[in-house]
């Protein structure tokens, strides 16, 4: 089921670059390229990281973490170059939530995750999603806010951890409840300021 999660959200970001290219939002900036490159890494970090093995867990643990940096130079670029543009408003936080969604769904395959830390977030990304989609029917974008960002770098920060660190230290278990805090109450603050 979280398997056509990610799927689904995968197509939904299919979806948002038919919508750009409906709107005649440049993709071309640099910036939308890296966005573009991350969604594109997530097959091959999912690949690398179901084979299981040491070396694969730290090949994956390394594209992952250049698909991650991608998401932070991507967004520091776009506002240095003034160059934001709805595509990357709407398609980066979507890139983010297809790479944490197809990482944490492997996690659970492989059994280093619980089901239900997976169901949350997912749940969550999701619903912010659906919450974007709603304001852009109205004519507004939500873009990223502070919680939103912390809550990025703490998902980032703990799905590495799972990835390359072997067994599950107490330090990656707080890292990874701390990550699941952040992320539920990150999503009230996007819905308080909706709804």
């Amino acid at each position: 089921m979280c398997f056509r999660v990610c799927l689904g959200l995968r197509k939904l970001f299919l979806v948002v670059l038919s919508l750009e290219a409906l709107m005649r939002i440049s993709v071309t900036s640099f910036s939308n390229v890296l966005t573009v490159l991350r969604v594109a890494l997530i097959p091959v970090v999912v690949v690398v990281l179901l084979r299981d093995t040491t070396a694969n867990n730290i090949l994956a643990g390394t594209i992952f973490a250049v698909a991650t940096v991608t998401d932070f130079v991507d967004g520091y670029l776009a506002r240095a170059q003034d160059k934001v543009t709805t595509f990357g408003k709407l398609a980066d936080p979507i890139a983010d939530k297809l790479l944490i969604c197809a990482t944490l769904v492997s996690l659970v395959a492989l059994g280093r995750l619980m089901p239900w830390v997976a169901v949350v977030i997912i749940v969550r990304e999701l619903a912010v999603t659906a919450l974007r989609f709603f304001a852009l029917r109205k004519g507004a974008v939500i873009s990223a806010n502070a919680f939103g960002k912390t809550k990025t770098a703490l998902q980032a920060t703990a799905v590495f951890a799972l990835i390359v660190v072997s067994g599950q230290p107490l330090w990656v278990e707080l890292l990874l409840y701390l990550s699941v805090a952040v992320t539920v109450f990150s999503g009230v603050t996007y819905f308080r300021g909706w709804l």
